[in-house]
């Protein structure tokens, strides 16, 4: 108890001064945030994976709180796991290497001995479905860390019931590891999560309660591992549906997520949070309590009838804006002049395509057109010169070339 205590206090400074310290130098290195309205320095993840490891691995080094074989095995796996995410935080990594990834590491520490192999294999499916269930729940100031910290809380009381003492001191760390941490990320925040925090909390704590429930039944140890990620899941159901009812490709950002549509309610940033981090303790609690034996089936479906209400009523929240109309395609265009009352084709040309050259205009005219607004009138020629004799007759002058003849 006395060590729970000190290894918590430890972690909770430990990750506040790191934190304090990267903020500066991955800001100049410009590895930040760009999906807020403010860039964010991420690596405030690296404080919490690097503090929770140094204060577990110390328990376990000197036997004082030692996590036993399969509980270091699951945090060796968190560090490859935080590993990929920073990756992606640096040099911005495909979805399906991130899912890969963890789906490896998940495989690697499932106990299927207590499981079996088909429940082991949703296990798996599960874990990586948190973890990146958590990644995506790092899209406002506080979130992540917020239901992170009272969800470690809740599956470590999980596993304090099921007498693993090694596994709820590993989740007493990593959540006094987050608590310091949100000192630095609590709206306006700081510095950020990033791939590499979020992936590690989310996998940590899905793996851990996955070793809490091994060897219960498959449907009760459901009624205890929904409440207990009910807010991560509620934002994934959200924005699933609602790209798929606006049309939108499911790997597209966008301002969709749960805390984006309650800031359009109107709330400030921080209130957004609590309520999140109020809605994540009821169900967590709920998911305690009925893994204790204190409550049954009702709790777990007030939960389901609470995440579903804030689903529908979200989804009714204008996020997306008008869509565009793309311009309408025709046919290819005629350009006509009209001249004398009849349309003459001059140029044929397509939307797509563009010349250089100015097309030849070609008119034509026949001698008998004439125009509605002016008619054609016959131009008479020049009168022909005259020469007056002295009888009076009048001649026309001739009009070939003079012949002057001299003398």
């Amino acid at each position: 108890m006395l060590y729970g205590i000190s290894a918590a206090t430890t972690a909770f400074l430990l990750t506040a001064v790191l934190a304090a310290m990267l903020r500066g130098p991955v800001l100049r290195a410009g590895i930040v945030d760009r999906r807020r309205q403010r860039p964010v320095p991420l690596f405030g993840g690296l404080a919490v994976v690097a503090v929770t490891c140094l204060v577990a691995g110390t328990g376990q080094w000197t036997r004082v709180a030692p996590l036993g074989d399969g509980v270091a095995r699951l945090l060796v796996a968190g560090v490859g796991v935080a590993a990929l995410g920073l990756a992606a935080d640096v040099w911005r990594l495909r979805a399906r290497v991130l899912v890969g990834g963890t789906a490896v590491a998940a495989a690697l520490v499932v106990p299927y001995e207590e499981t079996g192999l088909p429940a082991g294999l949703l296990a798996v499916a599960w874990i990586v479905f948190v973890a990146l269930a958590f990644r995506a729940l790092d899209h406002a100031d506080g979130l992540a860390g917020t239901v992170g910290v009272v969800t470690a809380f809740g599956a470590g009381a999980c596993a304090a019931a099921e007498v693993m003492d090694g596994l709820a001191v590993l989740l007493s760390v990593l959540a006094a590891a987050l608590t310091g941490f949100l000192m630095h990320n609590w709206p306006p925040a700081r510095i950020g999560l990033g791939a590499c925090g979020s992936l590690f909390t989310g996998f940590l704590l899905a793996s851990a309660a996955v070793f809490a429930r091994a060897g219960y039944p498959l449907a009760s140890s459901a009624r205890v591992l929904f409440p207990l990620t009910a807010v991560a899941t509620a934002d994934v159901v959200l924005v699933v549906v609602s790209r798929l009812m606006a049309g939108r490709p499911l790997l597209r950002g966008g301002p969709d997520h749960l805390a984006h549509r309650l800031r359009r309610l109107g709330p400030t940033p921080p209130t957004v949070t609590a309520l999140l981090g109020a809605g994540a303790f009821a169900a967590v609690l709920a998911g305690v309590l009925v893994h204790s034996g204190w409550a049954g089936e009702p709790a777990v479906l007030w939960v389901v009838g609470g995440a579903s209400a804030v689903v529908l009523g979200l989804l009714r929240v204008p996020v997306y804006g008008a869509r565009r109309r793309a311009p309408a395609q025709s046919g290819p265009r005629t350009a006509t002049r009209t001249l004398t009352g009849t349309p003459v084709q001059t140029s044929t040309r397509t939307p797509a395509q563009t010349s250089t050259r100015t097309p030849v205009q070609t008119f034509t005219r026949t001698p008998a057109q004439t125009s509605p607004r002016s008619p054609v009138r016959a131009c008479p020629r020049p009168p022909a010169q005259t020469s007056t004799r002295a009888s009076g007759e009048v001649s026309a002058q001739v009009t070939g070339r003079l012949r002057v003849r001299n003398g």
